[in-house]
């Protein structure tokens, strides 16, 4: 067999693979469009109501080292107000993470905050409006006419894996849908398996894991679709995410090996078919 033979043998094969690896290597609308039903590519009448879900949504329950910012007004001269200094935890939380301690009331290991006159308040396993009106009552038997404002500081998940922006999330929103954390972190890659995102869950001591599916609409009803403090969320690639990123760059650097080696060779005058 002569070289220029071999050299198209080799170019063939080697286009097959190529053209076999690009095909395994092709991702389908079904792997990435989120929220789908079977109605997906059907064409469907404009402003028409399709479906409904009804949300589950677990109102927040105050935890053991959650930091509140608890701010006091009332109509009580300054003098006499002596909730004037306390609950200085609000206002602009632009200067970091790091400065949210100590502008906050930190819940403490007993599930307890410090409050003026009064002493500790257990506000473990209460929601945030209900540390808001526990305080306004306590608050209203020392002041004229108080307005008691709680907001959660350190409210965080973290998202790892095959997102564009992999962080530590922090924010005042407790009511954060899986849908919008992935958009806080910059959305997911193309290469994101969007059905099989794996959670921890802390619950007290213990953790939980759990997986979620962001690709069938029924996702919308269940009790899991809001992000809980704390919350780990994992998102794995597709199987075609080493195809796409090593196997074609690897096949590209052996077709040039192969084809320097011939050139090389003939350049020498090797004849393989001695």
């Amino acid at each position: 067999m002569s070289l220029a033979k071999i050299k198209t043998l080799i170019r063939n094969i080697a286009l097959f693979i190529l053209v076999a690896i690009l095909f395994a290597s092709c991702v389908g609308n079904k792997r990435l469009v989120y929220l789908q039903k079977d109605d997906l590519h059907e064409n469907q009448l404009k402003d028409t109501v399709l479906r409904e879900y009804d949300l589950t949504y677990h109102d927040y329950k105050i935890q053991p080292q959650d930091i509140l910012s608890v701010q006091f007004t009332s109509i009580t001269e300054e003098d006499f107000d002596i909730f004037e200094d306390f609950g200085m935890g609000g206002g602009n939380i632009a200067g970091g993470q790091g400065m949210i301690g100590l502008r906050g009331e930190l819940v403490d290991p007993q599930g307890m905050i410090g409050f003026p006159i009064v002493g500790k308040i257990k506000v473990q396993d209460m929601t945030i409006f209900e540390v808001q009106d526990t305080l306004q009552s306590i608050a209203a038997q020392y002041v004229e006419e108080p307005v008691v404002k709680v907001r959660l500081l350190n409210y965080r998940f973290t998202i790892l894996g095959e997102v564009n922006g992999e962080s530590v999330v922090t924010t005042q929103n407790t009511r954060v849908t899986f849908m919008e954390a992935i958009g806080m972190a910059g959305g997911l890659t193309e290469l994101a398996s969007r059905d099989n995102v794996k959670i921890i869950r802390q619950k007290g001591d213990r953790a939980e894991i759990f997986y979620i599916d962001l690709l069938e609409e029924e996702f919308l009803e269940s009790e899991k679709f809001y992000v809980y403090q704390n919350d780990i969320i994992i998102v794995p690639p597709l199987q075609q995410r080493p195809i796409r990123r090593y196997y074609s760059q690897n096949l590209s650097l052996l077709l040039s090996s192969v084809s320097a080696v011939l050139f090389i060779g003939s350049f020498f005058g090797f004849n393989p078919t001695r």
